[in-house]
């Protein structure tokens, strides 16, 4: 068969993989809101980081790819000090997961002969698209860390849930919770008759 067909094969499946690679965030994302608390969440984040940043030196060995190994390792070291990092900062979960994105795509491109800024047999081989794959998830993955960095920066510090209050910044937060005594003991025709937060431990 022609390479036109080579090209058009190859196309569909990057676009199987990387639309598979976003179900998979969005399933994992699903899967452990539903069962961890925004702590332990961020936390399990950070090591899955590292996990996914192992893999690589799996393919390193059951490909054979000696040359990689001194590269391969060193990148996983790097790794394992964002994640150790992203366990409480949700910035460090973000370029982590970002790069690790940027990290899968290099593999890709040189797994298909395209220039990719290192020395053939630097990076370890890979199976087709699986480059394509885990950048899909690991993009989500850093756009879902921007959208939860504030619930998990208010969980490790005991303020409120930023999105329980509108997004307000923290001195604006421990300003109306001060106020919540005052507003509570209102008379009811002032129209507070109840307070502006309930009286519930705030959320861990």
């Amino acid at each position: 068969m022609g390479h036109a067909w080579n090209v058009a094969g190859f196309i569909v499946i990057v676009i199987l993989y990387a639309v598979i690679g976003g179900l998979a965030a969005s399933g994992t994302i699903f899967l452990v809101r539903r069962i961890l608390g925004p702590k332990a969440e961020q936390i399990f984040y950070a090591m899955f980081l590292i996990m996914i940043a192992a893999f690589y030196l799996a393919f390193t060995a059951y490909f054979g790819v000696s040359a990689a190994w001194r590269l391969e390792a060193g990148v996983v070291a790097a790794y394992a000090v964002i994640g150790a990092l992203a366990m409480r900062l949700p910035f460090a979960m973000i370029v982590g997961y970002s790069l690790h994105g940027v990290w899968d795509l290099l593999h890709e491109l040189q797994a298909h002969g395209a220039h990719s800024g290192f020395e053939p047999g630097q990076l370890t081989a890979i199976p087709l698209a699986y480059g394509v794959f885990c950048a899909s998830f690991d993009l989500c993955m850093a756009g879902y860390s921007y959208a939860r960095r504030k619930q998990w920066i208010a969980a490790w510090t005991g303020g409120q849930n930023p999105s329980e209050a509108g997004g307000l910044e923290p001195p604006l937060q421990s300003l109306l919770k001060s106020w919540a005594p005052v507003v509570a003991d209102l008379p009811a025709n002032a129209g507070h008759a109840a307070p502006v937060f309930p009286d519930r431990p705030w959320d861990a």
